[in-house]
């Protein structure tokens, strides 16, 4: 992750920048999916650090607290931590600060956080949140709580407003909703980018000779999976990215009992039973279907190969792109 500095103590932040007394421009949060809502208050960090010579970072949490404090409560995550340092990282984040969260983090009251963590070990010069930001044991912690403590112990706080699109406000709640419900296209619009599952390369059940169209097989590391279905998906494989068809799904046609997500790739003919795969979902095609037999899905198939292409050929032609890859 070049560029970010990934440290997991405060003991570890101490020793990067303890000596040379530069205090923390930040934001606290979970961050999962790093969405557009995200994404403003970290470029503000951002500039704000620059301004005031001061580090751009972050404090985030490893488990998520629900995973601690109510497990069953807990939802299941957008992206892996390694993706989120990677976005961050894109970002031009300097540091991140990651917190494993476990009983006595929690019971650490607002001013215990504040005092112990943003003042007496970072230094902090300034504090980012959402209008929502809670903290503290209980979530006691209001913005109204942090911007009082910052004014007693020297660091400033901004709120920052919250995206809305479509008269919703962005948030990783809309973001998980829209992928389990397989709305992929408008969770691409709150991410500003595809949603993507990551993992590694395993052996399907060999029958892509069977239906003339081989596929690569992933392993999802994602806590999350879109719905059930059939995808126009991008596959970045060995270094580079191909359009592709993916489909998640039990494959009802063979009797499938386990999910799987398996992709076939345009313009990629290699057979490869290892190493890593990155799927990016762009557009949900249709549900997934059990046909007759092995060549009414043969059929269906080609014709999904070719909503895929027709549907790249659109984006290709639009003016503008709403979303980065």
């Amino acid at each position: 992750m070049s560029g970010l500095a990934v440290l997991r103590s405060t003991a570890e932040w101490a020793a990067r920048y303890g000596a040379s007394g530069t205090r923390a421009v930040l934001s606290v949060g979970n961050f999962d999916g790093l969405h557009l809502g995200h994404q403003k208050i970290l470029g503000q960090v951002i500039e704000q650090a620059e301004a005031k010579q001061g580090i751009s970072s972050v404090i985030t949490f490893d488990p998520h607290p629900l995973k601690v404090l109510r497990p069953g409560k807990a939802p299941p995550l957008v992206e892996t931590m390694n993706q989120r340092m990677e976005q961050l990282a894109a970002m031009g984040l300097e540091a991140a600060l990651v917190l494993r969260f476990d009983r006595a983090l929690a019971a650490l009251s607002p001013e215990e956080f504040v005092r112990g963590v943003l003042v007496q070990e970072l230094k902090t010069a300034a504090v980012l949140v959402g209008e929502n930001f809670r903290f503290g044991h209980r979530q006691e912690g209001t913005v109204e709580i942090l911007t009082e403590l910052g004014r007693r112990l020297g660091f400033s706080v901004q709120i920052v407003e919250p995206v809305v699109i479509d008269g919703e406000f962005v948030s990783s709640t809309g973001v998980r909703t829209a992928i389990a419900e397989g709305r992929v296209a408008y969770a691409a619009r709150l991410l500003g980018r595809p949603f993507a599952l990551t993992g590694e390369i395993i052996r399907g059940a060999g029958r892509g000779a069977t239906v003339l169209f081989p596929t690569l097989n992933l392993a999802p590391e994602q806590e999350l999976l879109p719905r059930v279905g059939v995808y126009a998906t991008e596959t970045r494989v060995e270094g580079r990215l191909y359009r592709s068809a993916t489909n998640v799904g039990f494959r009802p046609t063979f009797d499938g009992t386990l999910l799987g997500v398996e992709s076939h790739l345009f313009d990629f003919s290699r057979e490869l039973t290892q190493g890593r795969l990155e799927v990016r979902f762009w557009e949900r095609l249709r549900d997934e279907r059990k046909f007759s037999g092995p060549a009414e899905l043969r059929a269906q198939i080609a014709a999904d190969l070719r909503e895929v292409r027709d549907y790249f050929h659109r984006r290709d032609a639009a003016p503008t792109q709403p979303v980065r890859s």
